[in-house]
């Protein structure tokens, strides 16, 4: 319940604090005393849109705080906080929370039915959820909406794997075609460069034979020359002959016969290259032909070597198996889509199961509350019909029916109901609600707008009974209401020694609350016999 209401600098609220007891709280006023301000004021504190323009004193903050009791004497503290600079902070027990978490967290603390939203009673979404409401289906309406969502996600999952997919394999043909064009050039990595070299032996092979076997025949001449390595042999042996005489004779016999080993050995290298040349045409039309392979996928592909061909290749391979994955991966999708359609599907027809038994509990409920309201011949039925695609409420549309007449059949509550005859089934409809919900609290902004005598005495009845269950706050017009209940709360304005026109509310018992009542029943000027009305009406609640 709401214990305490705490505002400041709002409007013409500059400083309000007041306690709430159980039970039911009528609170009254003169027209423009302030009520509206204060029911401002609430929805404010409750996630409502901050207005810059509510901020009574421009250099300071506005704050709306309420306490409210919870189950097993637990306590809670909400506090919306307004700068002049246009930032808004929401509290809850002094931590800070998003605007949208308080308004979250109030509805689960308070109902609060604002002027006008009889009119709420066109909608279908509204007449569903005050069904649902009684049913008690709140669990059971996470759970399936939490299916619905996932189904949702899922389905877009699928469809843009699918256009993915779609997209892979009308690429798929020319990936194909260039990877089999790759693999079949078995490529290795170093081949271009060891082609062109081979190439260029190839292409010169007659000279570069020619030219070999002269440097051999420099160096070891055939015939009757004397070659290079004979005369270093004997200059090997002069300076043996001489070494016993002439120390120095000793290393340069060692470098020379090093010089005349080297010589031998490019010597013997020389001729086995000169003979290994080949002039081979064949093989030069072969090294040619994979050449002109290579640098046919060179330029295809934009690269410059082999090892960058050989990259392409494995993307191309990585590139094939991709749709491969993407089908596993959408089969998985499709299996996902179909436990979750069924999910969604067996909670839907439960939600639709309990939706259907409920309507005949509620409609009986509703038109035995109707009735007592000064209207006995009324008739309320529901029709529950099936959507044909499922929505975040499940598979349903529920249609309100109503007459108020006898041997005039139902019709669609909207169409036929008038203002007054609105206002009293929506009060039989939060009431159900409120049952429903567990609801610990509910504002009631002038449930009583078109209804007076005594259907709004009845009315009054219907709230007090209401007030046995949860708190109940009813801002009202009428005396009949303004009589009952166990606290009165009076907002009205004061002007202070500056001038300043402020609003303000206070408790009233006794005469206060005689006088008051008195002025709901004769307007400004207060006559004997309103004030001896006012007694009657108060009864036994004048305290």
């Amino acid at each position: 319940m709401l214990k305490s209401l705490a505002v400041s600098n709002y409007a013409l609220i500059e400083n309000l604090e007041i306690d709430f007891p159980e039970g039911f709280i009528i609170i009254t006023g003169e027209t423009g005393a302030g009520k509206s301000i204060l029911m401002g004021a609430i929805a404010l504190l409750f996630g409502g849109r901050a207005d810059l323009s509510v901020i009574k004193n421009k250099e300071k903050n506005c704050v709306v705080e309420a306490l409210f009791e919870l189950e097993a004497g637990k306590e809670i503290t909400l506090r919306r906080v307004l700068s002049p600079n246009g930032k808004s902070r929401s509290f809850v027990d002094d931590e800070p929370v998003s605007a949208a978490t308080l308004k979250e967290l109030s509805e689960n603390l308070v109902d609060i039915h604002a002027q006008h939203q009889h009119l709420l009673l066109a909608d279908s979404g509204f007449q569903l959820s005050v069904l649902d409401s009684f049913a008690g289906n709140g669990e059971l309406l996470q759970r399936y909406a939490a299916e619905y969502g996932l189904l949702s996600e899922l389905t877009t999952r699928y469809n843009s794997l699918s256009s993915k997919i779609a997209k892979e394999e009308a690429e798929s043909d020319y990936i194909r075609f260039q990877l089999s064009q790759l693999k079949e050039a078995k490529l290795h990595s170093g081949e271009l460069e060891e082609l062109e070299e081979e190439l260029r032996i190839l292409s010169n092979a007659g000279s570069i034979k020619s030219s070999l076997f002269n440097i051999s025949n420099l160096i070891s001449p055939e015939g009757t020359e004397i070659s290079l390595l004979q005369n270093l042999k004997e200059a090997v042996a002069i300076c043996s002959r001489i070494s016993a005489e002439y120390k120095a004779a000793v290393a340069l016999q060692e470098r020379i016969e090093s010089c005349r080993v080297e010589l031998k050995d490019i010597e013997q290298e020389v001729r086995a290259k000169a003979e290994s040349v080949n002039v081979n045409p064949e093989r030069a039309a072969l090294v040619e032909e994979r050449l002109s392979l290579l640098y046919t996928l060179l330029k295809k592909h934009h690269v410059d070597t082999v090892d960058e061909l050989i990259g392409i290749m494995e993307d191309l391979e990585e590139k094939s198996g991709i749709t491969t994955e993407h089908r596993i991966e959408l089969e998985k999708l499709e299996e996902e889509i179909k436990s979750c359609t069924e999910r969604r599907n067996n909670l839907a027809s439960e939600l639709h199961a309990r939706r259907v038994e409920a309507s005949e509990r509620f409609i009986e409920k509703m038109t035995s509350s109707v009735r007592e309201l000064e209207m006995p011949h009324a008739i309320f039925k529901i029709e529950i019909s099936g959507l044909q695609q499922y929505n975040i409420t499940g598979s349903d549309n529920v249609t309100y029916f109503f007459s108020a007449n006898k041997n005039i059949p139902p019709r669609e509550l909207a169409k036929v109901a008038s203002g007054g005859e609105l206002s009293r089934i929506m009060l039989c409809l939060k009431a159900l609600m409120a049952t429903g919900k567990g609801m610990p609290s509910m504002i009631f902004d002038e449930i009583d707008s078109g209804v007076s005598g005594s259907i709004a005495d009845k009315m009054g009845n219907l709230l007090d009974e209401l007030s046995k269950k949860m708190q109940i706050f009813a801002i009202t017009h009428l005396p009949q209401i303004a009589c009952k209940g166990n606290c009165h709360l009076l907002v009205y304005k004061e002007i202070d020694g500056t001038g300043t026109t402020k609003t303000n509310i206070k408790e009233i018992h006794g005469e206060e609350r005689v006088t008051e009542v008195a002025r709901m029943l004769s307007g400004a000027e207060l006559t004997e016999a309103s004030i001896a009305n006012a007694r009657v009406l108060l009864g036994k609640n004048l305290t």
